[in-house]
């Protein structure tokens, strides 16, 4: 095994607890991991991502970033693809994606072993979606036993909310930790890294709207896009009852790629298919000429604890494409946005159906501020400003191991 010199660290090796469809390999190399591995090839580094990959459909991932894929199981099989990544990483660096055991815990018991820094980076408190803080595991001797033992237990499941909760109390072992909203940064601490998007890629010159929208069917309608995955707490239905408030019918809403998570698309077409155009899953390179169809990006967040702690990647789609943006005071999309944007309070459809009326009634004014979030993205939210962060941050874990040695 190579010694690893923390003066001059030239390889990181990204640990990820999910690559799947319903990880992060639902969008790409358009997802937080991706966007961590290059941002830090800008930066100058040699960088991997090894991970797992949970469930049988295996997720189509593009990317000039080396990638090694372990099988994800149930407990005790999972021990077996946990040693074989274990094995396999050898940066210099370890950054773990997530708050998991799949994904820091594995790098930290590496560390043990290799004495190499472990960074982490925390894009969401994953026990808020099991109830937060609230959430209790206070099982019988009878029901723990069933949980151990039974070929379907809940403590077979890798991510099980308990073994998140133990996870947290190894925040502090990590050498540096980033995330990406002030939520997360109040609760772990850790350095602000924002969820930078690729300008160069996302970038309004060379498309023609009108055309990309020809092109998805959506010539004859104003269009509102909803650019990911539906799900309750993403305000979507606000929207929806917005339009059936203003009852305009060249309005419609497009919802590109649908929920890999259950139904709930189902349910909106059930209530709402008269307002809704479905766009499928799109590669990451067609995105730019998909968002360049909208008149506006809507990102309606409702006001959860799982919300509070996110940095929607959709507000950096729009932004970057310079187009309005109409968006809910939740968490840290104030901030964001800074007066590039349209903000209302969350589940509050007639503040949106305003919203809505406002942007078309004065178009112009919407559109230069569609050009105003284009340049404060190229500023605080590309890749670059993404790379200048990491460039300090890894500079700083190398400089702290130099002076322990000393």
């Amino acid at each position: 095994m190579k010694p690893f010199s923390r003066s001059l660290p030239s390889k990181i090796s990204i640990c990820v607890s999910d690559l799947s469809v319903r990880g992060a390999g639902r969008w790409g190399d358009a997802v937080r991991p991706f966007l961590l591995g290059r941002a830090l090839q800008k930066a100058g580094f040699e960088v991997e991502i090894v991970g797992f990959v949970f469930g049988e459909e295996n997720p189509t991932l593009s990317s000039d970033i080396p990638l090694v894929t372990f099988t994800g199981e149930q407990y005790p099989g999972f021990l077996r693809p946990a040693s074989q990544l274990w094995s396999r990483l050898d940066g210099d660096i370890l950054y773990a994606y997530k708050l998991k055991p799949t994904s820091l815990g594995i790098a930290l018991l590496r560390k043990q072993l290799t004495r190499r820094p472990v960074l982490l980076d925390i894009d969401d408190w994953e026990l808020s979606w099991h109830g937060g803080d609230a959430w209790q595991y206070h099982p019988s001797w009878k029901q723990l036993a069933r949980d151990i033992l039974k070929p379907n237990g809940a403590l077979r499941n890798p991510h099980h909310p308990l073994y998140l909760k133990w996870t947290e109390k190894w925040v502090s072992q990590a050498d540096a930790v980033t995330t990406h909203n002030q939520f997360l940064q109040k609760r772990f601490g850790g350095i602000y890294l924002p969820q930078g998007k690729d300008t160069v890629h996302f970038a309004p010159d060379g498309y023609n709207a009108p055309e990309c929208r020809r092109q998805l069917g959506l010539s004859d309608y104003r269009v509102l896009m909803f650019p990911g995955a539906p799900r309750p707490y993403k305000g979507v239905e606000d929207v929806l009852q917005a339009l059936d408030i203003l009852d305009e019918p060249d309005l419609r809403l497009a919802i590109v790629g649908g929920s890999p998570y259950d139904d709930y698309d189902r349910y909106l077409m059930t209530n709402w298919s008269r307002w809704i155009v479905k766009i499928a899953p799109q590669p990451v390179a067609k995105m730019p000429a998909v968002v360049a169809a909208a008149h506006v990006i809507v990102v309606p967040q409702r006001d959860t604890e799982a919300t509070r702690a996110q940095f929607p990647l959709k507000l950096t789609d729009g932004m970057a494409m310079a187009k309005p943006i109409l968006a809910t005071r939740v968490g840290d999309i104030p901030q964001i946005l800074e007066n590039t944007g349209y903000l209302v309070d969350p589940h509050s459809p007639p503040q949106l159906a305003r919203g809505i009326q406002e942007i078309f009634q004065n178009w112009e004014a919407a559109s230069d501020r569609g050009r105003q979030a284009r340049e404060r993205c190229v500023r605080s939210y590309s890749l670059e400003a993404m790379a200048d962060i990491l460039s300090e941050v890894v500079t700083q874990v190398a400089a702290k191991g130099n002076h322990g040695k000393g």
